[in-house]
């Protein structure tokens, strides 16, 4: 570590970090594919140069911004990887964009050069590619793209050494642009610094107090895209530790556990909804048989509470999003549901009002974040002062999110503001009654949005699709619910469809339930004449 804090050229860099392990262990395998081959690091690192002196040849230039647009595999780690190595900064684009929020993305990076698989690359057709000009496709057929120069895979071979970089890559040069999902309006470019990937991945494998559970001999499946940091964090985390991959495509509920078997995975992040996938599959015999050691589970539901219990491996828990470094770590096998866990060292949170005002103790406010260490969160969103000046206000990063904390430190995700429930005089968290909705057997996902009532304010509605196989009567999940919470957090509309609608990047649009509002097929509670009692004790 340096004397301010920011850890060393050495320490975060990922061209340094390749080419240390590179040297100290050439014949150690860092990436395992689904099928069982492996790539080590001296493999990995020789095809690195190969195409970092290719990309110089294309005329990439330290600092400059290179679009991916890659599924998840050998070939977005080797792209990766690269960009980083000669100085440039790696922008993924999500695989299911198209249309106009593919056009934002093209347009907000500035790229001038973009390296896509075939398939993909066919969508430019439709959009304007502002200051693109060049498109290299990796991988799949070459499509004929208009008013831009398309070049075929050989492109990424280069031959010769690399140049020397103009001057060394620091920890606060900017690494890569991760684009938020945009929910409620145009996705923003997350600026991130090596420093900042080395927060996050370090602290997303260690404890609160800053000691990591994984090392050389770990593997760590990376199920998530690459195009987030759901994929990039735990692969960094590895080369931060000298430990390996395993890069899937997806997640499989069918093949997870031969999957982890079959690459000898011993770490994974699970999404909740992932975790109870699994929790509802049939019990097999010898399933606690498993290499696997360590599961991450985000967020912590009922079942991912229980996961531990029926698997036998330590659970972990945290809270992370792109901007920041997984502030919130919950000590192992947490037994608190929905539980983000307690302030990491290094790192200071507040909960305040919109006037940057603390709140109260108990009550809900914004969560805003700041660090000891220079360059450990986000430095700002790409080519949008206005939304960096916006989150960066008086020296605090605010995240969005309305948290609350209990007695004891713990603190707890509410929603997000824009989410938000206001019922009969109370704040209702739609995360919490999907937590609830969810733990029900015969729900796979489950959206609580607000609705416009009779009296004012909100009523509740609430969208499920099924597991595979289920069925589900509404007043049957009614019933369930109502042992369960409070009676102002049960709600009066239940809607069951065969998918929520989500973002390309797998988030529920909660304002497309919304508009949608009470539809014909919408179950009303009250026109089926159930009446939801208050609790004697509740006054």
């Amino acid at each position: 570590m340096t004397l301010d804090g920011v850890p060393g050229r050495n320490v975060c860099v990922l061209p340094d970090l390749l080419d240390r392990h590179a040297a100290a262990t050439p014949d150690k395998a860092f990436v395992i594919s689904p099928d069982g081959r492996e790539t080590s690091y001296g493999a990995l690192r020789r095809d690195v140069r190969e195409m970092a002196r290719a990309l110089q040849d294309l005329g990439v230039e330290q600092g400059e911004h290179v679009l991916v647009w890659m599924p998840n595999g050998i070939d977005v780690l080797r792209i990766w990887f690269a960009i980083n190595y000669v100085g440039a900064v790696y922008v993924p684009i999500n695989t299911a964009y198209r249309g106009g929020i593919l056009e934002h993305v093209v347009r907000n990076s500035g790229a001038r050069l973009m390296i896509a698989h075939g398939q993909l690359a066919d969508r430019l057709n439709d959009v304007a590619t502002a200051a693109l000009t060049r498109v290299v496709i990796a991988a799949g057929e070459r499509p004929t793209l208009s008013g831009l120069e398309v070049l075929a895979a050989d492109a990424l071979r280069g031959d010769g050494d690399v140049r020397p970089l103009s001057r060394p890559v620091e920890p606060w040069d900017t690494q890569s642009i991760i684009y938020t999902s945009g929910t409620t309006g145009p996705s923003k470019g997350v600026l991130s610094s090596y420093a900042h990937l080395h927060a996050m991945g370090t602290s997303l494998a260690s404890d609160r107090e800053g000691a990591s559970f994984v090392g050389p001999d770990d593997r760590f499946m990376v199920n998530l895209p690459m195009f987030h940091v759901g994929g990039t964090a735990p692969t960094y985390a590895m080369l931060a530790c000298g430990g390996s991959i395993a890069l899937l495509d997806a997640f499989e509920t069918s093949t997870f556990w031969q999957t982890v078997a079959r690459t000898g995975t011993t770490v994974v992040i699970l999404l909740g909804v992932m975790a109870s996938f699994l929790m509802k599959e049939p019990v097999r015999n010898g399933e606690r048989d498993t290499p696997l050691a360590n599961v991450i589970i985000i967020p912590l539901g009922a079942e991912g509470v229980a996961f531990r219990e029926r698997f036998g491996m330590t659970t972990r828990t945290l809270f992370n999003m792109s901007e920041v470094s997984c502030p919130l770590i919950a000590d192992e096998n947490p037994t608190v549901v929905a539980t983000c866990g307690k302030p990491r060292k290094g790192v200071q949170l507040r909960l305040v009002d919109a006037h940057d005002c603390e709140v109260a103790p108990g009550a809900i406010g914004e969560l805003v974040i700041r660090t000891d260490a220079p360059w450990a969160l986000n430095h700002g969103y790409n080519a949008n002062p206005e939304a960096t000046a916006a989150a960066w206000r008086n020296g605090w990063f605010h995240t969005g999110d309305a948290f609350r904390v209990d007695a004891d430190g713990n603190y707890f995700f509410v929603d997000r503001f824009k989410d938000a429930i206001r019922r009969r005089g109370e704040n209702v968290s739609s995360f919490e009654v999907e937590l609830e909705v969810a733990a029900h057997p015969a729900v796979r996902e489950a959206a609580a949005v607000a609705v416009p009532s009779e009296f004012g304010e909100d009523d509740i509605l609430v969208a499920v699709s099924l597991a595979e196989g289920r069925r589900l009567d509404p007043a049957e999940l009614l019933a369930f619910l109502t042992p369960r919470m409070a009676h102002f957090m049960v709600p009066r509309y239940i809607r069951i469809i065969d998918d929520l609608p989500k973002t390309p990047t797998r988030k529920v649009e909660k304002y497309l339930l919304r508009q949608s509002g009470i539809t014909p097929d919408t179950w009303d509670r009250e026109k089926a004449g159930i009446q939801i009692r208050r609790n004697k004790l509740a006054g």
